[in-house]
């Protein structure tokens, strides 16, 4: 059994590592809670610039755009997010794992000089630079740590500009989509072409509204959608880049409370094994006093 002093200092040090836990979970919280406020401020922007898009589409609306163009996938991008630093659980790791599983898909078929990787965030940057074959377009951590729209919309023009002049055939983003502080579901999904096909209305609401809609439109429909489109590839990416971030928060948040749960634990556990030692040296200690008494 461990002696009094080494228990002592176990539980001294455990104790030192939940405060810092406990501080990381409090810093983490309330960058989740500004991160969930900037994305629900997003969030109806961006729908309500989906409904009008969906609703053009609906109307019967031909529409002819570079970005919607299907081509022979010869060169394929993937925008990866990941995160800067790293103590949150499997958000960076499972982002990771699911990026060379894609590598491999690709490789197959396009060959791995022809996969760009964008990584968003130093973590995957890190690990596409272990990668081999593949070519990294470059650092955009300064993305995954303080997100903002007009990065976002670089990366996406760049992107646009790319794929309408046939450099690239197709871009597929990879992100950890926030759903809960508990849940962040892994999410893969195409991001160009852009897949130009009228949604249906998920509720009677969203039916009405599509019933209801009626646009003037000026000076044109084809000039509409031409300025339409990119705005919508656009703030997708900076929505993509809000989830991840919003995310990274979350899964921080519950990795910083298990981790102090798990101290919390270890420090009842060891002040048991204190105490029980403390009580069995004092109570040896009564026995060689009552021996030498009798003796």
């Amino acid at each position: 059994m461990a002696s009094l002093k080494e228990v002592k200092g176990r539980i001294n040090s455990i104790n030192g590592t939940l405060k810092i836990t406990s501080a990381m979970k409090m810093v983490a919280s309330s960058k989740l809670h500004k991160a969930q406020e900037a994305i629900e401020n997003m969030l109806p922007y961006e729908r309500r610039l989906h409904r009008m898009l969906d609703h053009f589409l609906s109307a019967g609306l031909t529409v002819e755009s570079p970005f919607a163009v299907k081509r022979e996938v010869k060169k394929v991008a993937v925008v990866v997010f990941a995160s800067n630093s790293s103590l949150c659980g499997g958000f960076n790791v499972n982002v990771i794992r699911h990026l060379n599983e894609v590598v491999e898909e690709y490789a197959g078929t396009v060959g791995r000089e022809n996969i760009v990787i964008y990584p968003v965030g130093r973590k995957v940057a890190d690990a596409v630079k272990k990668m081999k074959g593949v070519v990294s377009a470059g650092d955009f951590q300064h993305m995954s740590g303080k997100p903002n729209y007009k990065e976002a919309a670089d990366l996406a023009a760049n992107l646009m500009e790319q794929f309408a002049a046939g450099e690239i055939q197709k871009v597929e983003l990879l992100y950890n989509h926030f759903k809960s502080t508990s849940s962040q579901i892994l999410t893969r999904e195409t991001y160009l072409p852009l897949e130009l096909n009228a949604a249906k209305a998920d509720d009677k609401e969203e039916a009405a509204d599509e019933m209801q809609a009626d646009y003037i439109i000026e000076p044109s429909p084809e000039q509409v959608m031409q300025e339409l489109l990119p705005k919508v590839l656009r703030l997708k990416l900076y929505t993509v880049l809000l989830d991840s971030t919003a995310s990274e928060h979350a899964a921080r948040t519950m990795a910083m409370q298990i981790a102090t749960d798990n101290a919390n634990d270890l420090i009842q556990e060891l002040t048991l094994i204190y105490n029980k030692s403390r009580q069995q040296a004092i109570t040896n200690e009564l026995l060689d006093i009552v021996g030498g008494t009798m003796a």
